[in-house]
């Protein structure tokens, strides 16, 4: 039983399009993935079978019922949630973010403390940022090595004070590709009656995560990172959720999770996301069996999309080591984050990079011809940027492969580069 790569991309149905005859390659993944062949039926059916509001005493109400509850526990599966209550669905981790802070916020007076990470992508530093400002909170930043790509945690030890209230970072940086030491920094912010907001958005595509173990408060993430539609999910700690005012209308239920959950929700964005975490578990029940006894404290679906992560991280470490070494035999080009060989189990496989006098719009709009997918610029790591001081010259380009890609198809890319950039920003 091992990962059976052709038997993966025969469930992504983009993955077969060409363009004139030229294959699609997908490395814009950090900022969307494409979506196996169930999560587009299990939208479909929703739509079709399903297609109600909720709590009415007809059948399609009611099987749109079933579906959100169904959806809730998935999440609580691939987050190892203590109950599926503490699982918020959203338009998406941005959304929900700006939606909590102002419910956070309410705990929170003038004088109080916050402390924001320089790695993160702004839908982590923003909301916070208007918060601070609306509530006259003061704002402290916690740097990274612009060295190892990596937090030193003595740092943050410097910023706790008897005045900080909420820590806010991310799990990975979707520029650096860096995985954060995040069970440790929730642990000191435990020891210090801190609050943690986790922005885990380019960690659970790549990671198996157990919030319960991770200790912290809240957790953010998008299904359509990890193979779903676009849809944010929050988890939070019951005891802190009880605590929170929600924001929202009257008649709205006044439990969790559904005080949180505003409005009318995407009945079909919580079944496509409950279709990616079965997909998951599809993975690990029929690919990961050398990975379930590790997860031997888990059962069924929680056990199966926990040892498919890492079975899935495995594979994309050899892809992340062979674009790393491609890219470093390129002349002038820099990575932006870790890449030694024994480190890849500190960083998941988005790959940014910078090219000596080049623009790196320049760059993707050459391998966009040749129909590569991939980002460039701060990609709303805005902070990130600054401070490994690319931002003023455009930031960077991302690849940022997943568990569908191929080395076949990191070596038509390196090649392309290869051919690229020599000419790149000529007139």
């Amino acid at each position: 039983m091992q990962f059976d790569l052709d038997a993966v991309r025969a469930r992504f149905p983009a993955l077969a399009i060409t363009d004139a005859g030229q294959p699609r390659i997908y490395f814009d993944n950090p900022a969307g993935t494409q979506v196996p062949d169930s999560v587009v039926e299990k939208m479909a059916e929703c739509l079709i079978e399903s297609n109600a509001n909720v709590h009415g005493e007809f059948r399609t109400s009611q099987k749109v019922d079933l579906l959100i509850d169904d959806a809730h526990q998935a999440m609580a599966d691939l987050l190892n949630a203590a109950s599926p209550d503490e699982i918020v669905f959203g338009q998406n981790m941005t959304t929900i973010t700006l939606h909590m802070s102002r419910s956070i916020g309410r705990l929170l007076q003038q004088g109080d403390e916050i402390i924001l990470s320089r790695m993160d992508h702004d839908a982590n530093v923003g909301p916070w940022l208007m918060m601070a400002e609306d509530l006259g909170l003061t704002v402290k930043w916690l740097p990274f090595n612009t060295e190892t790509f990596e937090f030193e945690l003595d740092k943050l030890d410097a910023l706790l004070s008897e005045k900080t209230r909420l820590i806010c970072i991310g799990a990975a940086s979707n520029l650096t590709g860096t995985i954060n030491d995040v069970k440790s920094i929730c642990a000191k912010a435990r020891s210090a009656g801190v609050m943690t907001y986790i922005d885990a958005v380019q960690s659970v595509p790549h990671v198996s995560t157990d919030v319960q173990e991770i200790g912290c408060d809240f957790m953010v993430c998008s299904a359509y990172k990890f193979f779903g539609p676009h849809q944010g999910i929050l988890w939070g700690r019951r005891e802190v959720m009880e605590r929170l005012t929600p924001y929202k209308v009257r008649p709205a239920p006044e439990e969790i999770p559904g005080c949180f959950e505003t409005g009318t929700q995407s009945h079909e964005g919580m079944a496509g996301t409950l279709a990616a975490v079965n997909y998951f578990s599809w993975i690990g029940e029929t690919m990961s069996g050398h990975y379930h006894e590790k997860y031997n404290h888990f059962s069924g679906r929680r056990q199966y999309v926990h040892a498919a992560m890492d079975c899935l991280l495995d594979y994309e470490k050899g892809l992340a080591r062979q674009l790393i070494t491609g890219l470093q035999q390129l002349p002038g080009v820099r990575v932006q984050g870790i890449v030694s060989a024994d480190s890849l189990d500190r960083r998941v496989p988005t790959v940014s990079f910078t090219v000596d006098g080049q623009n790196p719009d320049d760059i993707a709009a050459s391998l966009a011809a040749r129909n590569i997918f991939v980002w460039s610029g701060h990609v709303y790591a805005v902070e990130a940027a600054r401070s490994l001081g690319i931002y003023d010259a455009g930031g960077g380009v991302r690849i940022g492969p997943v568990h569908y890609n191929t080395s076949a198809e990191i070596d038509v890319t390196l090649n392309a580069l290869t051919d690229i950039l020599p000419r790149a920003n000529v007139a």
